[in-house]
Parts: C-alpha cells; structure tokens; sequence
C-alpha cells in the first residue's frame, strides 16, 4: 500500500495538559444541582467523598462495553455504554465534558457527561479512517485531537474536531508515521509529540500486522501550528520491531515510552526509554529479571504529578515498576495481574487490571475490586480538594 504525503494545516491548534486540576466546588457547581441530585445514593456518595476521579474503558459480566468514571477510592460514580470496546479516554476540562475512543480498528468516538453518565453525542470517523484509541483536547476546549489511520494509505494522521461546531471535524495533519497510537502536547504549548508504532493495518484484514519485516517505529516531535515535523526519530535497526504506541512526559520534558516487541520471544530487547527533540532515542537499561518479567510487552505508561517518576505495566508480565525519571532506576516492584491501567494519582500512581482491580500501587491499602473488567488505560480526569 502507498503513504500518503503530507496534509495541509488550516487550523492552529492550542496547548493541551494530560494533568487537569480542579477545585472540588467549582467541578461540583459545574455539574448541576438537577444533575447532582439525580444521581443514584451510591454514585452521590461517592461523588462527594471523592478528592480525584478517573476514567477507564471497561467490560461489564454480561459481555456488554462501557466507560466508567471512579473516585481515588475505587468507588464508581457513573457509567456509560459503548458498542464495542473502548480503550482510551480524553477530557474537556472546560466544559466537564469527556470522550471515549474506540479500539483499533473501530470508528467510534461517544461524547459523554462524566458525572451523569449521559452520552451527548456519538462521533464516527471519517470514510477513509478509524481511530486510534487516543485523543486530547486545548485547555479552552475549543479543539479536540484524535489519532487516526489513513489505512487504504498505510499512514497515521491527527484528526482536529471543533468542539462549539458539534465536534466537527475541520482538518488534519500528517503524523509522520504509521500506527499511529498516543499523542500529547509538550510542556511548551506549541510542540506535539506522537508515538508511531510501526505497524500497517487494515480494516479488511481485522488487527493483523501486515509489514512486521519493515516495520519503523518512531517518535516524532510536530509544529502545532504548520504541522511542519521538528524531529523524528527512529530506534536502531536492530530494534525496528519494538513497536512505540504510550508516552509520558516528565518533569525535564523527556518523552517516556513503552514499546510492544514483534520479534521471536527469545529474544530480549529493552523496552523503556526516552526521547528528546535533537537527540538521539535512549534506551534504559534493566536487570535481566526485570526486563523479563515484562514479556516483551509495555501497555502503559504514566508519569507522577511532579514528573519526578515514570511508571509503566506489563498485563503479559503481570507487573508494574515505578523507575525514577533522572536516572531510570527502578524504585519499586508492583504484582498486579493483568494490570495495565496507569495514571498519576496525588503522590504516587493509581492502577486498574483486567480482573477489576483498582489499587495505588505505593499505598499499603488493599486493592478495591469492581464487578467490571477494566482496559487498558486510565485518564485522571482531575485532582480535587
């Protein structure tokens, strides 16, 4: 399949924090009073107890999909369906509103109010493109991003939607890259950065990997405003079967990312590192033991608050470890099966399974159990109190 060339930019797009901090009051009187007071006891409760909420893709027992939102407590304040299943989340801190993306290969985006649980809208993507699972949106909430596939083109693209025009969608530009998976804005507001993980696929052909021999992961550093790539930059060949789909940003402003290897199963690469605009991929090194119980998979990766440590899973390996960013050193070792889900959470981090475990990996309370199957990822949707 041919790549497309680059695509225009008429937009300019504004900065974007995967960290949205909230005054309690202000997040409680932007709810609504009628919708406050129309929430179930459970789900009032725990709405007013709470000092943080989160949002996760998730399976409930009948085999149906959803997206809940859930306090620091485990405790969930509400749900909404989805027809398939989901996988990452965004969040409009302006308008309190959030959206959930589908999974590859899927072409679904459903609009919803996280307090509620009322879906508001239903986005499909574009003829000609699915999403990624990933998205984000301005600090003025004015534009929503979503990482896409051009796939009849075998290449990635960042949808932008205007939000006021019923999240229409008003352009794209190229990522520079295929598989096209997460996508932040940096600390300086004008720079967007984008984990290509490598892979071709298709909607014909489900989730198969069509080009493992030639993959080219990368990640890539783009101008908001002309869409215009500052830097991109590709791990050795050796490696161009680790393919790059999460990141994170730490206090220095390095890209943290997990990679998912292709390879034969022997083999044991490294799979965490970082990257700087203008400098080469670094890859962190680990103790054999460690390196291995990951299973050559990283699912997620988070950063703390202050940015201070990065943390990422292994559902392969089932386990998590807590890596201080300015040296790469693991600080902690977390047994959590099936655990994937990872966000900053206060001080430390909150973690979700695939089992319906809910735990802060660096608290000695026990792990919080929901009758849901949780996904992936999770997004702090604020930080109240």
């Amino acid at each position: 399949m041919a790549r497309a060339g680059n695509c225009p930019m008429s937009f300019r797009p504004h900065p974007v924090s995967r960290g949205i901090l909230l005054d309690r009051r202000r997040f409680l009187a932007g709810a609504g009073a009628a919708i406050f007071a129309g929430l179930g006891t459970h789900s009032a409760a725990a709405l007013e107890r709470t000092d943080a909420l989160f949002g996760a893709s998730c399976r409930r027992p009948d085999g149906s999909y959803g997206c809940a939102i859930f306090s620091e407590r485990g405790e969930i304040v509400s749900t909404v369906s989805l027809p398939d299943r989901g996988h990452d989340v965004a969040y409009d801190p302006v308008r309190r509103r959030a959206v959930v993306f589908a999974r590859r290969p899927r072409t679904f985006a459903i609009v919803f109010d996280p307090v509620s649980g009322e879906t508001l809208q239903t986005l499909t993507s574009v003829e000609g493109r699915h999403f990624f699972g990933h998205g984000f949106f301005s600090p003025d909430g004015a534009l929503m991003y979503a990482t896409e596939n051009n796939y009849d083109a075998a290449h990635g693209v960042i949808g932008v939607y205007d939000v006021a025009a019923g999240y229409r969608r008003i352009g794209e530009f190229d990522s520079h890259g295929m598989d096209t998976h997460e996508a932040l804005l940096m600390p300086d507001g004008e720079t967007i950065v984008v984990a290509n993980g490598g892979i071709e696929t298709h909607p014909d052909y489900g989730r198969q990997k069509l080009n493992l021999a030639t993959m080219e992961p990368s990640i890539a550093f783009i101008d908001r405003r002309s869409g215009d790539l500052l830097d991109r930059q590709l791990l050795p060949s050796h490696l161009h079967k680790l393919s790059l789909h999460h990141i994170a940003v730490d206090a220095q402003h390095r890209v943290w990312f997990g990679g998912q290897y292709q390879g034969a199963s022997g083999d044991a690469p490294p799979l965490v590192g970082f990257a700087e605009a203008g400098r080469p991929l670094a890859l962190t090194a680990m103790p054999e033991t460690d390196l291995a119980g990951l299973g050559n998979y990283i699912g997620s990766v988070a950063t703390s608050r202050d940015g201070a440590r990065v943390a990422v899973s292994s559902p392969v390996g089932n386990t998590m470890l807590i890596l201080e960013a300015a040296t790469g050193d693991i600080l902690s070792r977390h047994a959590l099966r099936d655990g994937c889900g990872l966000a900053p959470d206060g001080s430390g981090f909150m973690a979700t399974s695939g089992a319906g475990d809910i735990v802060r990996l660096e608290d000695d309370d026990s792990p919080t159990r929901a009758d849901l199957e949780w996904d992936n990822h999770i997004l702090a949707l604020d930080a109240v109190g």
